[in-house]
Order: structure tokens, then sequence, then C-alpha cells
């Protein structure tokens, strides 16, 4: 069975946005956690990690979708 080209560049883009998302949220995690909650400012970061997320996934279609592969 044959993966064609395409597919495989999109599982790539889509699998390095998710190990960035998930290594953002780890690190806003560890940094702004108190007595083992978040701290007003590691909420705001972590709504700033997942709209970046999505503004990059977001690109990421788009860019796709005007490639001729």
């Amino acid at each position: 069975m044959e993966i064609e080209r395409e597919a495989v560049v999109q599982v790539l883009i889509s699998a390095i946005a998710l190990v960035t998302f998930v290594a953002s949220t780890v690190y806003v995690a560890v940094t702004y956690s108190t007595n083992g909650g978040l701290n007003p400012q590691g909420g705001i970061a972590l709504v700033g990690a997942i709209g970046l997320f999505v503004l990059v996934m977001l690109g990421a279609g788009i860019w796709m979708e005007r490639q001729n592969f």
C-alpha cells in the first residue's frame, strides 16, 4: 500500500503542531503553577497557547490547501 506524499506532509505538519502545543501547555503548567493550580497569569498564558495553536493550524491548513502535490 502506497501512501501519497500529500498525506505524509499533512500528518507531519499536524504532528509537529501537536507536539509544540503540548510542550507549550506543559511549559505554562510548570512555570505558572501555584499550590497545585494555575495562577491568573498562567490562565492567560494557557489561553494564549490555545489561541496560538488555533492560528498555527489555520495557517498550516491554508498553506497545505494552496500546495500542489
